[in-house]
């Protein structure tokens, strides 16, 4: 059954720093307070569209980077008013995300209290150097500890990376997500840099100071880092930034595209059929995936069988319900 989440931003409140890819205006498409009127009004309405079923397996989710850095008064307003659907069985329980600086012992108390589930911290790099030059105001060692404390509390835990970032390379990205296996989260959001108008970055490209990777690049890394993951049972909640919000309205550059993940894996599994069919040489071949894999094999408008195409490989695609996902046979066609 597809995850609910009655989704609510808390827009740039209570952050201490502006880091260099923020503005959350531009993500949220909006500059409103929410209050805890809206939070029962966008409670209510998710229900008159669900199952009871539907809904028991949900969470009320409060977004936008630094819930529990926000006056301590209206965080717990908040809480309430979505504590009511948790306490009464209507929601399975709250979810929020924040800063790793603004986890301690006492808020993770509070969050107990008030029927918090999932916790998502912003780590997005876990080199000190990025973090730095990206104004994130804090360090490497205070993700770790965080996570370390929500695990020990309870708290479902998820981890948000970035790739791309200014001063960033793919292989601090990936020494990063190694690191993010290491701490054994429970899920991860990795969302490539994506240059919004009126931000550091923005700056920065304008300047040339920066060059914000695109697509293409973003992909073959992303097409390393999702395995990493996977491999290591923690699910990706996320590759990519939702489509909405104000985001095509305010993008200027950086790795954009409302499907990013489907790009993504398409790299993957051109990368293994390119490997596989490398080693065959040049002739008509058959490539047989998963049934419900064949589109990321075929990829986005046919480039993955046309690149290969390119390459001498004249390919089609067949679906099997016997393949695993990410396997690729290839079979010579006769």
């Amino acid at each position: 059954m597809k995850h609910i989440n009655v989704a609510l931003f808390v827009v740039h409140k209570g952050c201490p720093h502006m880091c260099s890819f923020c503005n959350q205006r531009s993500i949220s498409g909006s500059q409103k307070e929410i209050t805890p009127d809206e939070v029962h009004s966008a409670a209510k309405t998710a229900i008159a569209s669900l199952t009871a079923t539907e809904a028991a397996g949900g969470e009320i989710a409060f977004f936008g980077g630094s819930f529990t850095m926000v006056e301590r008064g209206y965080m717990i307003s908040l809480l309430e008013a979505a504590y009511e659907y948790v306490s009464s069985g209507v929601f399975k329980g709250i979810r929020i995300s924040t800063r790793p600086d603004g986890i301690d012992e006492e808020i993770c108390g509070i969050l107990k209290k008030y029927g918090v589930t999932a916790v998502e911290l912003g780590a997005q790099s876990l080199d000190d150097r990025v973090l730095e030059l990206n104004e994130r105001g804090h360090t490497a060692k205070q993700v770790e500890d965080a996570v370390k404390m929500l695990k020990r509390c309870g708290f479902e835990t998820g981890l948000q990376m970035m790739t791309g970032l200014y001063g960033s390379e793919d292989s601090d990205s990936i020494e990063t997500a190694r690191r993010i296996v290491e701490m054994k989260p429970d899920t991860v959001r990795i969302y490539p840099t994506v240059v919004i108008k009126g931000t550091r970055l923005h700056e920065l490209m304008l300047s040339g100071e920066f060059v914000p990777k695109g697509i293409d690049e973003t992909a073959e890394l992303c097409a390393q880092l999702i395995p990493m993951f996977e491999n290591a049972g923690i699910k990706i909640i996320r590759v990519g930034l939702h489509s909405g919000g104000g985001v095509e309205e305010d993008y200027a550059g950086g790795a954009y595209h409302p499907a990013l993940r489907e790009l993504c894996e398409g790299r993957i599994y051109y990368n293994i059929a390119f490997e596989k069919l490398h080693e065959s040489g040049c002739c008509k071949y058959v490539l047989a995936v998963n049934k419900k894999e064949i589109s990321k094999m075929t990829g986005h408008k046919k480039e993955n069988l046309l690149k290969l195409q390119s390459f001498g490989y004249d390919c089609t695609v067949k679906g099997l319900d016997s393949m695993a996902k990410y396997e690729v046979a290839v079979i010579q066609d006769t």
